[in-house]
């Protein structure tokens, strides 16, 4: 489990560089990411969990699950604005490298735990957010109308969400519930793949 929070995150991202051109200022990822990972790995948690209640989700959604993948996507996002927005983007290229060393420190530390919902789960939904979220925002810059704009904001703003609630159901061995979130959570990831391939 350890390995695979170490891989999935690159051999994703190599999987989805296969039939896409990235140009998401990969070294910037991958430095910034090494940055922010060995900060939160010195200071720890930002949420103290409790047992299955709001802290056990603030915790899923800052620590965990959420927060991590939304970071680099609001820097790339200002990278773009200070640079301007020329050519190509790739948010979700960028955001997957940032988490590759985030996974790799996260592995460390989750290593002892030996905990499948974070081993596991977790990495499963960075990169449904990481690729999802863009999806998304793709969708704006792609085709803007005032009824995709809207469309797309509010699942911008719900997919972190219901990554939040997937990993608190896990946690909280409402596994029934944590499987329907989690294969919602992937709809937006499955639908930017098939979308990328139709395209090679």
């Amino acid at each position: 489990m350890t390995a695979f929070c170490v891989l999935w995150v690159p051999l994703f991202y190599l999987f989805r560089r296969s039939f896409t051109q990235s140009h998401s200022s990969g070294v910037w990822a991958l430095i910034l990411g090494s940055i922010t990972a060995i900060i939160q790995f010195f200071l720890g948690y930002l949420v103290s969990p409790g047992g299955f209640g709001f802290s056990r989700i603030a915790f899923g959604f800052i620590d965990i699950v959420s927060l991590p993948v939304i970071v680099p996507l609001l820097i790339y996002f200002f990278i773009l604005f200070f640079k301007g927005f020329h050519g190509n983007t790739d948010f979700a290229g960028f955001a997957l490298l940032w988490m590759i060393p985030v996974g790799a420190l996260r592995a460390i530390s989750w290593s002892s735990t030996s905990d499948p919902i974070l081993l596991i789960m977790a990495p499963l939904l960075w990169t449904a957010l990481a690729v999802g979220i863009p999806f998304f925002i793709n969708m704006i810059f792609d085709n803007f109308r005032w009824y995709t704009a809207a469309f797309c904001a509010v699942g911008i703003l719900i997919l972190p969400v219901f990554a939040c609630f997937t990993y608190w159901a896990f946690f909280s061995q409402h596994e029934l519930l944590g499987f329907v979130l989690l294969i919602i959570t992937h709809i937006p990831l499955g639908l930017s793949l098939f979308f990328d391939i139709r395209r090679v």
